[in-house]
């Protein structure tokens, strides 16, 4: 649909169209209002904003647009972007329903990971139906109506995050807000053809949650592409200290020389021949990237823990989270969401206990099973089943769709949902990369690189914006780090480069040492690197990057430098010291003086008249 000439929600599309005075925000929320009216689907919301607080919302950042014109994403990354937000979550002055009518109430307070985004620029435009309580993978269970998949609305939208996947799949917003706590922010990716990326437990604030398991709940995003996703991680992600299940998340870092790739010796498609055909053609299309491995592991491990989820005592935590709501107005619960709860009364907590034995266990078997491997991917859904059959089959449905989902918040582990070639029926298919908490940033980056992969063999779809950005756009640290000046082979686009990347490092600045130092080409080296040296006299300036460093990698990073180069202490021009590369004075004999090109890529990219490593005589 293209209601008043918007062609596409996609973040650098907006914000190119911002930027060049092609579009306001408040044209933006214009345009965005008469395409919902169009669409004419008011069962993927709950409740919208007003008019008059979007038109507000927009004029504000219409006038942060004109304040600060070229530099407004420097100051708000998220400006101008629609959202919206599934509603179990907290947004103030609108009701918070869950999608239960006399469960609603009105909260003083927006959630917090709302505030975030609203901060960062993004314009709040609803909030969306779900499966009530956010009890179940179908999209179904709402007194607000069934959500249709926004491909074929005879088949299920996935559940329980419906109508966000689906404002999302049909172009009403940017990207919208889920919670994911047995696969509610990736089913529905899945069966709408878009991103769903499900962090690693308490990397983003669930305070202003209703909670399904509080112990297992995580905010989820749905995008159109992992960059568009990784955005809102990144503006959303933060500990906070008035949430008792917020945590400060240790990122793994990075792999850039390939990946290496678990997948279920054994897969189940609950006879969905579509769905298995479309799943061994992604696996053959990332076989084919370079440096991917791609080997089986035994996944009996993981269909044992997601049985825990409903099959075991963690049902009586959905139970707590509903209070005395659940004993008092039993008949205002939708019936099959009432059942599943209801068998929290059928587990001691003797039996909490076990099953809670067990699943350390079975966690233990799955990191050793994933111990040399990056990542899981497995199918996003094992099918897409039609609203008519989990009408007829509400349970036996509801289960096949989180049979590659039950498990990982279980097992705290970090999800991408990525989109991949369609079925031949024209339905979605999809992917979700797994990987132990704190793979975020590699899930992110890695599934950069695959969506740019199945984007060009799809290419009807929107298109896939940028190079490998996630790469060097990790999240905020949240612990000790160092800086570390690089010189050489280690700069940014360098051969060596990796070596930050893959410990999670971030590019801070390209700045000048003092003018104390002389810069040599080092004969011999494979790469071919510098070495900086201090010098009491005749120094100059020369262009070095600072990085910043997890403490934790420094040694591991500092133990892969070769002699006669080292880390050692830097003065910057600014008169500030870092750690940085230094090189040893027996290592001069016999190199080039380049001090003059002012740095390294200077001197690489000067006219090439000789061979770097030759001696100069």
């Amino acid at each position: 649909m293209n209601a008043g000439g918007i062609t596409s929600l996609a973040f650098e599309a907006v914000q190119k169209r911002y930027l060049a005075g092609e579009l306001l925000p408040s044209t933006l929320v214009a345009q965005l209002v008469e395409r919902i009216e169009m669409l004419g689907r008011p069962e993927i919301w709950i409740s919208r904003v007003s008019t008059a607080n979007l038109y507000a919302q927009a004029a504000r950042l219409d006038d942060a647009l004109h304040s600060y014109g070229a530099n407004i994403v420097d100051q708000m990354p998220l400006f101008g972007l629609p959202f919206a937000v599934k509603d179990n979550i907290d947004v103030a002055g609108m009701p918070t329903t869950a999608a239960c009518p006399r469960f609603a109430y009105t909260p003083p307070l927006t959630a917090l990971v709302v505030q975030k985004l609203q901060a960062a620029g993004a314009i709040l435009m609803g909030k969306t139906n779900l499966d009530q309580f956010a009890t179940g993978l179908v999209g179904t269970r709402s007194p607000y109506g069934v959500v249709g998949n926004a491909i074929d609305p005879e088949y299920v939208a996935g559940g329980s995050s419906s109508g966000s996947a689906v404002a999302v799949a049909l172009h009403l917003v940017s990207f919208a807000l889920g919670t994911d706590t047995a696969g509610s922010g990736r089913v529905p990716a899945g069966c709408n053809g878009i991103v769903g990326f499900k962090p690693t437990r308490g990397l983003i604030s669930t305070e202003g949650v209703v909670p399904a398991c509080r112990t297992l709940d995580c905010i989820s995003v749905f995008g159109n592409s992992v960059q568009d996703a990784w955005r809102v991680v990144h503006a959303a992600a933060g500990f906070n200290a008035d949430d008792a299940y917020s945590r400060p998340v240790l990122q793994l870092g990075l792999r850039r020389r390939g990946y290496r790739v678990a997948v279920p010796d054994t897969l189940e498609f609950f006879g969905d021949l579509q769905a298995q055909a479309a799943f061994s053609d992604a696996l053959a299309q990332i076989a084919k990237l370079p440096n991917v491995q791609i080997r089986s592991v035994p996944f009996s491990v993981f269909v044992d823990a997601a049985k825990l989820l409903y099959q075991g005592p963690w049902v009586a935590e959905r139970r707590a989270a509903m209070g005395d709501f659940f004993n008092q107005q039993p008949e205002a619960i939708d019936p099959i969401v009432r059942s599943i709860v209801a068998q929290a009364d059928q587990f001691s907590a003797v039996d909490t206990f076990n099953a809670g034995y067990r699943l350390a266990e079975l966690k233990r078997c799955a990191d050793t099973l994933l111990a040399d491997v990056d990542f899981l991917v497995v199918p996003t859904t094992p099918t897409i089943p039609r609203i008519a059959t989990v009408a007829a089959e509400p349970f036996s449905t509801n289960s096949a769709l989180g049979y590659y989902t039950n498990f990982v918040n279980l097992f705290d582990m970090a999800a991408l949902a990525l989109p991949t070639t369609p079925r031949a029926d024209g339905l979605p298919a999809g992917i979700t990369l797994i990987g132990a908490g704190g793979t975020d940033h590699l899930l992110a980056a890695a599934g950069e690189v695959i969506q740019a992969e199945f984007d060009r063999m799809t290419p009807a779809r929107i298109p896939y914006c940028g190079s490998c950005s996630i790469a060097s756009n990790p999240l905020a640290f949240t612990e000790p780090t160092v800086h570390i000046a690089v010189v050489g082979a280690h700069l940014e686009g360098q051969p060596l480069n990796w070596q930050l990347l893959e410990r999670g490092a971030r590019k801070l600045r390209a700045t000048y040492t003092s003018k104390d130092y002389r810069l040599y080409a080092l004969p011999n080296t494979v790469p071919p690197k510098p070495g900086l040296v201090r010098v009491m006299e005749g120094g100059v300036e020369i262009v070095v990057e600072v990085w910043e460093l997890a403490l934790r990698y420094f040694g591991s990073f500092v133990a892969d430098i070769p002699s006669p180069l080292g880390i050692g202490s830097l003065q910057l021009a600014d008169g500030t010291i870092v750690k940085g590369f230094i090189c040893e004075p027996w290592a001069l004999q016999g190199a080039q003086d380049i001090s003059e090109y002012g740095g390294w890529q200077a001197f690489l990219s000067r006219p090439l008249l000789r061979p770097i490593n030759e001696v100069t005589k």
